[in-house]
This record gives C-alpha cells, sequence and structure tokens, in this order.
C-alpha cells in the first residue's frame, strides 16, 4: 500500500502555536497513523466537527412504583419496614400514628405515603387506615396501638363495648388528627400494657356497680391476672375461654358468651344478678368468701389444678387497683 506524505506544518516558534484542543487532537491522530497497521483517514475539515456538548445528560432510569400500603407481617418491626422502602422511621410512624412504644401486628396495614407537603400548601387527605383482627385482639389494644381512642374507633365501625370482633374481620381505623375531642391515653398500670390495664379497668368497673368490696375486686384482678394474663383469650385448657378462662362444657355460658368480658366478669363475682343465675357459683355466692385467704378465695371459684398460684397476684392487684381505681 502506498504511504501518505508526511504533512509539513509552517516553521514557527513553538510557543507561538496556538491551537484549539479538538484540532490539537485531530492532528496528533493523524501523526500517530503513520505507525499503525493502517493509516489513519485524513481529518474532514474543522468546520465539519459537531460542537462539544456543553455538559452530560443522564438518560433517566425507570423504577417500579413504590406500594402504597404495607401489610405487617410476622416478625415485621417498623424499623425493617422503613429499611425496606427507603423511609425516615420517624416519618413512617407519622404516617401511621406510631410512636416509639407503638406495638404493630400481623396482618395491620401500614400506609407508606410519608412524603412532606409543600411549604404553603394544603396538607394532602391521609389515606384510610384499615387493621385485619387476628386472635386475642381487642378493640382498646388496636386504638391503642394506632394512637387514637377506643371510642373513635367503635364509632368509625359502627361498633359498641359490647360488640365482639373476629380474625379476619377488617376494621376501619380513624386519624389521629381528625377533629373532635382530644383523646387523653389511658393511665397503664405498672406492669400492664394498654389491653391489660383496659381489662382491669373493667374488672374494677363492674365490681363498683356490683357494690363488691375492694378486697373482691382483688381476687378479681388476680385471679384474671393468673388465668388469662388479663387478657379475652379465645382459647384455653380444653374449652377455657376468656379473662376468666371460663368453660362452655361446665355451665358458664356459650363461647360468645364467655368471650363478652363484660359478662364474664360479671358471671365470676356472681352474687342475685348473676347472668348464669344459679347455673354457676360467683364469688359473692361463696358463704365467708371475705375471711377466706386470697389464694383460697380465688380457688373457689375457679377450682384450679394449681391453687397456689392465685396468691402471688395479691400484692400487684393492690396496686393496680391504686392506679386504675
Amino acid at each position: 500500500m502506498r504511504r501518505l506524505p508526511s504533512p509539513v506544518l509552517p516553521s514557527l516558534p513553538r510557543s507561538s502555536i496556538v491551537l484549539p484542543a479538538t484540532v490539537v487532537g485531530t492532528i496528533a491522530l493523524a501523526l500517530t497513523g503513520e505507525s499503525s497497521a493502517h493509516a489513519a483517514p485524513p481529518a474532514p475539515p474543522l468546520t465539519a466537527l459537531p460542537p462539544a456538548p456543553a455538559t452530560l445528560t443522564q438518560v433517566p432510569v425507570m423504577q417500579a412504583a413504590a406500594p402504597a400500603t404495607h401489610t405487617v407481617e410476622p416478625g415485621d418491626t417498623v424499623w425493617a419496614i422503613a429499611q425496606r422502602y427507603g423511609l425516615e422511621v420517624g416519618a413512617l410512624q407519622a404516617a401511621n400514628g406510631l410512636t416509639g412504644d407503638s406495638i404493630i401486628r400481623p396482618g395491620q396495614v401500614l400506609a407508606l405515603s410519608v412524603a412532606a407537603p409543600t411549604p404553603g400548601a394544603p396538607a394532602p387527605e391521609a389515606a384510610p387506615v384499615t387493621y385485619e383482627v387476628t386472635a386475642g385482639d381487642t378493640v382498646s389494644a388496636i386504638a391503642a396501638d394506632h394512637g387514637v381512642s377506643t371510642d373513635a374507633v367503635l364509632a368509625a365501625n359502627g361498633l359498641t363495648r359490647d360488640s365482639i370482633i373476629y380474625p379476619g374481620e377488617v376494621l376501619q381505623i380513624p386519624s389521629s388528627a381528625a377533629p373532635g375531642p382530644a383523646s387523653v391515653d389511658p393511665v397503664l398500670a405498672p406492669g400492664l400494657d394498654a389491653e391489660q390495664s383496659e381489662n382491669a379497668r373493667l374488672i374494677i368497673r363492674v365490681g363498683r356497680e356490683l357494690g363488691v368490696s375492694d378486697r373482691g375486686i382483688l381476687i378479681a384482678l388476680g385471679t384474671a391476672m393468673q388465668e388469662s394474663w388479663l387478657r379475652n383469650l379465645d382459647w384455653g385448657d380444653r374449652d377455657s375461654l376468656g379473662l376468666f378462662q371460663q368453660r362452655p362444657s361446665t355451665g358458664w355460658g356459650t363461647p360468645d358468651q364467655i368471650l363478652d368480658r363484660e359478662r364474664s366478669t360479671r358471671v365470676f363475682y356472681g352474687g342475685p344478678t348473676d347472668p348464669n343465675g344459679s347455673d354457676t357459683r360467683g364469688l359473692l355466692d361463696i358463704p365467708g368468701w371475705e375471711t377466706l385467704p386470697y389464694a383460697d378465695a380465688a380457688q373457689a371459684v375457679q377450682i384450679s389444678a394449681y391453687p397456689d398460684r392465685y396468691a402471688q397476684w395479691e400484692q400487684p392487684a393492690t396496686t393496680w387497683l391504686a392506679v386504675l381505681g
């Protein structure tokens, strides 16, 4: 192949040659072509070079839209959910009315729309929050977990304090910022969470309505703690249910009646207004119950296989009554 003649530059002092960077690069390419396997093609005229872009434009990357909600699964934590969706923990808590002490439960639906509003713009309407009931849930515990009052949850779902909620049922959770009277956080008794404190408060209220002495209320509180940890359980030993683990098979009521917390409490107290009448024997039906030792009085009602275990709750029950009663 015929070699191309090398270009000849005018003999000028090196310091007097000032060329644009693009031209220097072109000449350098042409010069180095002599030593390559094939000669480089002639450089195009300068006027044919396109102007270099001033800046580089990044091609946008399409990302999948983030979901608007997340349904809590067993083992989830607020921190882990926030990390999963790239959110701030505090923002996720605020979007769902949660605090650092809040407990999230499997089936609970969390809103993930936590973007900050534009300054001066009206606040966007909060996405509706729902919660799917799981075994052992109570309305009071669900309300406390979402930072709203029990009455607000009842009203939002057309329920009353006598209503029973069932696993799988979906409840509407009203916004904690909804207009209306400000809710006051319920008082918690030492060693008890919101659900336990609410059940203890009910046992105290029913006892007061029936004219039961403080000692009788203390016995009821300790009995419920021993039997169910002060929770309205829908399971137990054999067919035992509820706060006091009463058994349908031994005449304490139907499963639905026993899971009615107020009714089961009245049945435990017994007396002339006992919903079961004379079918069962409550505390007030036991002659001389007020003079019996604490554990013996509880055992006279419950007929437990572990009668001595009630005694450990006498002192804690005294504190709970002082705080909640």
